[in-house]
């Protein structure tokens, strides 16, 4: 692969500052689990994404696009290759009116607040979901009845042979927890969402009650990657996980939440591998019990 070879080359065209060798994963999900990644870079700017995914394409080197890694495991010998972090530096954000323009790498707890300050409704649900923007397209997050699709008009995407593309709606193909960008291995550079203009006393309500709702349902106060399941049709992954004897289940320091099954949580030095073996162990009960196959919303990367 020539990680050294990639690095000079990057060296060559991104910024010193951008760059980083060896960096712990631990430090960059909300997991706090993690191998090192051989390099990280930071960029500020989509030209940037561009020209590290070029390099490393041109080297055969493996990358992985992250947000701020609050859907992510990494394992625990870590990533041989590239991570690209878009949550340090792609960050801006404008309103034009009832348009909203934001870059990839911003937090959606971040934008929420910033579209709420506008007196625009239609992002209150985002205030508590962890995560970026672009995290947050890719996979059409949600929560409280409310949907990145509800509010999106474009969003612009780079394919993996490097072409740079601007996407409707409609393209986007956004379904539950999926979208077209997950599918064709697309990246979200940035994009454009439209609400409407309410009370804003009425948003700040509804926001502060999905927040409370939040902080009395859901564990906040230990490392875990958000839902851990994707929601089975029919069903709740929680209640299933919950109704199969599993509340507080462990294997290591992986627990299932006791406040809320749909969690797995890391409630001291718990290992991918044990996270990811509480997952499966999850799965096979659930089917087993209710013949219900249950999908992870968490992503898993690095070395087995």
């Amino acid at each position: 692969m020539g990680i050294e070879l990639v690095y000079q080359q990057l060296k060559e065209r991104i910024k010193p500052e951008c760059i980083r060798l060896k960096e712990p994963m631990k430090e960059h999900t909300s997991f706090r689990i993690g191998g090192s990644a051989d390099i990280m870079v930071l960029p500020d700017s989509a030209r940037q994404i561009i020209d590290t995914v070029e390099i490393c394409r041109s080297n055969s080197c493996p990358y992985y696009i992250m947000g701020n890694g609050t859907n992510l495991l990494v394992r625990d010998n870590g990533y041989r290759g590239v991570i690209i972090k878009t949550s340090a530096n792609m960050k801006d954000c404008k309103v034009e009116g009832e348009r909203v323009y934001g870059q990839s790498g911003i937090l959606l707890s971040t934008l929420s607040k910033i579209i709420v300050s506008e007196g625009l409704e239609g992002f209150e649900y985002a205030s508590g979901i962890p995560g970026t923007l672009g995290g947050a397209v890719t996979m059409n997050a949600g929560a409280y009845g409310g949907e990145i699709k509800d509010s999106i008009e474009w969003a612009r995407v780079m394919n993996p042979d490097g072409d740079v593309m601007t996407y409707t709606k409609q393209q986007l193909e956004l379904g539950y927890r999926t979208s077209i960008i997950q599918r064709e291995d697309l990246i979200v550079l940035d994009c454009g969402l439209r609400f409407v203009r309410g009370d804003r006393e009425a948003i700040q309500a509804k926001l502060d009650e999905y927040t409370r709702l939040r902080k009395a349902k859901q564990p906040l106060n230990v490392p875990s990657a958000g839902s851990t399941f994707k929601r089975p049709e029919g069903y709740y992954a929680g209640k299933l996980i919950e109704d199969a004897g599993l509340k507080g289940a462990r294997i290591g320091d992986a627990q299932v939440s006791e406040l809320h099954c749909g969690f797995i949580v890391n409630v001291g030095n718990a290992t991918a591998d044990d996270i990811i073996a509480l997952i499966n162990h999850v799965k096979k009960r659930v089917k087993e019990r209710f013949n219900v196959e249950l999908q992870p919303e968490v992503k898993v990367i690095g070395e087995p």
